[in-house]
């Protein structure tokens, strides 16, 4: 083998070697964290829970009007979007995404783990299996337990995951970032403390007497 030869394969695997996937395109959430070897614990929800993103996940509402167009969308997307809802954070989608990557980035330090990996778990502890409505017999109104179907779990979850972030900064010195690494934290642990948590075992109490 001549020497030109040599240099040209010492040249090409310099190449390969240097190639690298572009920030935040295809399964890199905000370009850091991969979320292709996520895993959920509950069948259920695994097929409904979307952690593809491209970029910045704002997808400006292009959904919106769509039939179930919120199933295209990452939870990463949804969860910003609910943490926008009320209070002094409303229209703030530049803030609350800066919010909920440095709580992934504080996250991944302390646990050592990938934060989306938590956050789904989260999700999961967060996600009530039964909910109640009313049924009307003549004219008496009566409660009955039933089933919560995957969409509506995952949207009670991620609402009350946003909510029990919100309500921590209320009247309180705390940052919307502690508020969301310290409500994250403690629905994947599955702490009865947490807001999303107590509420799941609340309605999930309330159908049970119902039932």
């Amino acid at each position: 083998m001549s020497e030109t030869e040599v240099v040209v394969e010492e040249a090409e695997e310099e190449v390969v070697e240097d190639v690298r996937p572009i920030a935040g395109i295809g399964t890199l959430v905000f370009g850091k964290w991969d979320a292709s070897a996520i895993t959920c614990k509950d069948p259920g929800l695994a097929p409904y829970i979307n952690l593809t993103t491209v970029g910045v996940p704002h997808t400006g509402g292009r959904h919106a009007n769509a039939w179930f167009g919120k199933a295209k969308l990452s939870v990463v997307e949804r969860y910003i979007n609910k943490l926008m809802r009320t209070g002094p954070y409303t229209g703030k989608k530049q803030g609350a995404m800066k919010a909920f990557e440095s709580a992934l980035d504080t996250i991944a330090e302390k646990t050592g783990e990938n934060p989306l990996q938590i956050f789904v778990n989260a999700i999961c502890n967060a996600a009530p299996m039964e909910e109640i409505t009313r049924i009307k017999f003549g004219a008496v109104s009566q409660p009955k337990a039933v089933d919560s179907s995957p969409s509506r779990r995952l949207d009670v979850a991620l609402r009350n995951l946003a909510k029990g972030a919100q309500q921590g900064t209320h009247k309180s010195k705390r940052t919307l970032t502690n508020c969301v690494i310290n409500e994250i934290s403690k629905a994947a642990s599955d702490d009865a403390t947490s807001f999303a948590v107590a509420k799941k075992e609340e309605l999930e109490r309330i159908a049970s007497s119902a039932r």
